[in-house]
C-alpha cells in the first residue's frame, strides 16, 4: 500500500514539475502575440523559394545618380548644355567634375575646337574637355584638367559630332582645391562662367 502510495505520490511530483516546467517555458518565449509563429511560419515559407533579386530604387521620379543633383546648368549660345551635378574631392587629393553634355539645338553641331585645350600634349588626343578649367577666387587658383604620365587629359574625349537633342555623360579630373574652398568657378571656352559647390 504504502509503495503504490509513494508511486502516486511520485507520479503528482513529475507532472507537477513538468507542468512548471512548460508555464517557465512559454514565459521566456517572447509573449503570445503569435510573432514568433508568424516569424517561423514566414522563414518556412520562403526556405525553398528562390531568392528574388532586389529592386532599384526609382526614388520620387526615377532618377538617375547623375541626374539627382544639379550644381549649375551652363547654357551657351553655341547649343550646347553643360550640366554639372558632382564636384566631389577623392582621397587621392583629386576633384572630379561629372554631368552632362547636351546639344539643345534642333540641328547637329560639331564641338569648338576651343573646348580642347591649345597646349600640344592635349591636342593629338582630339576633340575633349582638357580646355576647361577651375578656379578658386579665394584662393586665387586656376586649376587645368589633369594629365596622365604619357600627357593624356584626364576628362572625356572623343566629342565631335552631336546630332539634334543628343546628349552624353561627361567628367573632367582637376587637382583638389584646400578643403576650405566650398565653392569655384568652372570655366569652359566659349561657354559662360558658373560656380559650383564642391563636396
Amino acid at each position: 500500500m504504502s509503495i503504490r502510495h509513494r508511486a502516486k505520490h511520485r507520479r503528482a511530483a513529475g507532472a507537477v514539475l513538468a507542468a512548471a516546467l512548460s508555464l517557465s517555458l512559454t514565459a521566456c518565449g517572447g509573449g503570445d502575440d503569435g510573432s514568433d509563429k508568424k516569424n517561423a511560419k514566414s522563414s518556412s515559407s520562403t526556405a525553398g523559394a528562390p531568392e528574388q533579386p532586389q529592386q532599384p530604387d526609382q526614388g520620387d521620379g526615377g532618377d538617375t545618380p547623375e541626374s539627382a543633383k544639379v550644381l549649375a546648368t551652363i547654357n551657351g549660345s553655341n547649343g550646347f548644355q553643360f550640366t554639372i551635378n558632382s564636384a566631389v574631392r577623392d582621397q587621392g587629393g583629386f576633384l572630379t567634375v561629372s554631368g552632362v553634355l547636351k546639344n539643345t539645338s534642333g540641328k547637329g553641331l560639331t564641338t569648338p575646337v576651343q573646348w580642347n585645350g591649345t597646349e600640344n600634349e592635349v591636342t593629338r588626343t582630339g576633340p575633349s574637355l582638357a580646355g576647361m578649367t577651375l578656379v578658386d577666387k579665394k584662393a586665387k587658383k586656376r586649376y587645368y584638367v589633369l594629365r596622365d604620365t604619357d600627357g593624356y587629359p584626364l576628362t572625356t574625349t572623343g566629342l565631335s559630332m552631336f546630332t539634334a537633342g543628343q546628349s552624353v555623360d561627361f567628367f573632367a579630373q582637376f587637382p583638389a582645391p584646400p578643403g576650405e574652398t566650398e565653392t569655384a568657378e568652372i570655366q569652359i571656352p566659349l561657354m559662360p562662367t558658373a560656380t559650383i559647390e564642391l563636396s
